[in-house]
């Protein structure tokens, strides 16, 4: 048994969320696309851990339900720490594991006796440094996890380029050793973080950060079991030790489930009111100013990894192999590290095989999927014959096209969001004839 998680998310409570994300409508969506563990989010607002404790069931150690949902939840949050540190604004956001609603009460109690407004959203703001809320939460309970969030977003990460670190050390200092492990983010996969020294015995974690319930599942991490018995129920510290890479874990990290990084938002360099956008080859030559306002640009996920990067990983360092199902997994060449997959989210692909139109694609959607046919069991599990009948020769052509990696991508740039194609990315029309591919300067064929 393999459990699919999707443990960063956020409720009604944080800013830019939809008003539908409560409970309900975040496990519903986590049934429909095959989330065996999703995280509460947002534990720190009162009016959200009321809800919390008024409707989930614990079922093991850390591990809660509601009633009528198969999901298991598993409590997370994230922090927003802004502080100086070196002569510099630091906007770092931190992912938070909790062990039980009891420590989460706890953190709660600190956090607001040291002047957080836990009102004031689901993604509160902390005046205090990455390294000394770590040291907090450590002396509230040692089973607390912390991980940095989407760590290249030039934003609000711990290697973002307008208010992060260069390395792990400089933030945490002696308590680097509690960073187990590290969120890729939309805009970076592990390819990109295979090329860090920082991380080369750190976990790397991959997941959704959604603001809604389509959004649920667009990244995920893959936990399975470490023997050849199939773990039936898993616990808390079954997760976080997995995470953590303990030796006697019964679980362990098998995959991820990525975005191609190329349509992340901060994926490229660029400033988007002047619609500047830059590859990293660009940046080199041009500058990092924008030549039309001359502003400074906001520099990509694609070139801080470059700069930080002690080698730069190409298609020869990398294997690719294909399950029974035509899924196409990407390892580094010497199996050390855990592989990954890339994937497109099924409203997207019904998107292009309706022509754009969100009405046929909505319908499709719930039409295909079932309680006993989830969107990762379409895209990952069913064979071509089955999807072909199930909704026609266009998606067959689709699903086969993302599992061997075939895609295009138009990438994004200072917070707006690259485009996929998949057939005009293959040169195939959605009517399976082979076509000359109109002028593609701008996008990338992936492998």
């Amino acid at each position: 048994m393999s459990i699919i998680a999707d443990l960063h998310i956020h409720s009604k409570y944080s800013r830019a969320v939809s008003q539908k994300m409560d409970l309900f409508e975040i496990g519903n969506w986590a049934d429909k696309k095959g989330i065996n563990l999703v995280t509460t989010g947002d534990w720190t607002h009162p009016l959200w851990l009321r809800a919390i404790k008024q409707n989930l069931k614990e079922i093991s150690p850390g591990i809660y339900k509601l009633a009528k949902q198969k999901t298991k939840f598993i409590l997370t949050t994230e922090l927003s720490s802004i502080y100086t540190q070196g002569d510099k604004v630091r906007r770092i956001h931190n992912l938070i594991f909790s062990p039980s609603v009891e420590v989460v009460e706890k953190i709660n109690k600190e956090l607001q006796r040291r002047g957080a407004n836990l009102l004031s959203d689901g993604r509160p703001i902390l005046g205090i440094s990455s390294k000394n809320l770590l040291a907090l939460l450590l002396e509230i309970d040692e089973n607390i996890l912390l991980v940095p969030c989407h760590i290249w977003t030039p934003w609000f990460s711990l290697f973002g380029s307008k208010s992060g670190f260069d390395s792990i050390e400089e933030s945490f200092g002696e308590l680097s050793q509690h960073i187990y492990a590290i969120e890729t983010g939309l805009s970076s996969d592990p390819i990109m973080n295979w090329q860090i020294k920082d991380l080369e015995n750190r976990s790397i974690v991959s997941f959704s950060d959604a603001h809604s319930g389509p959004k649920l599942g667009r990244e995920a991490t893959v936990f399975v079991s470490t023997s050849a018995s199939p773990v039936a129920n898993f616990s808390y510290n079954d997760i976080v030790g997995a995470i953590r890479q303990d030796v006697g874990s019964k679980l362990k990290i098998g995959y991820t489930i990525e975005f191609f990084p190329e349509e992340g938002k901060y994926h490229w360099s660029g400033h988007r009111v002047c619609g500047i956008r830059y590859n990293p080859k660009e940046v080199k030559e041009k500058g990092t100013n924008c030549p039309v306002c001359h502003r400074p640009l906001t520099i990509g996920v694609e070139n801080r990894v470059i700069d930080l990067s002690e080698r730069v990983l190409s298609n020869e360092n990398l294997l690719q192999v294909k399950n029974s199902a035509g899924l196409t997994f990407v390892y580094d060449k010497e199996k050390t590290k855990r592989p990954f997959v890339s994937l497109v989210p099924l409203l997207e692909i019904l998107l292009e095989v309706n022509n754009n139109s969100p009405t046929k694609a909505g319908a499709e959607y719930e039409r295909l999927v079932s309680p006993s046919q989830t969107e990762f069991d379409i895209l990952m599990k069913k064979t071509y014959e089955d999807i072909e009948k199930l909704g026609g020769k266009n998606l067959r052509r689709a699903i086969e096209i993302l599992r061997q990696r075939r895609v295009c991508v138009d990438p994004g740039y200072d917070g707006v969001f690259g485009k996929v194609k998949i057939f005009n990315g293959s040169q195939i029309t959605i009517d399976g004839q082979e076509k000359a591919s109109p002028d593609q300067k701008k996008q990338l064929e992936l492998f």
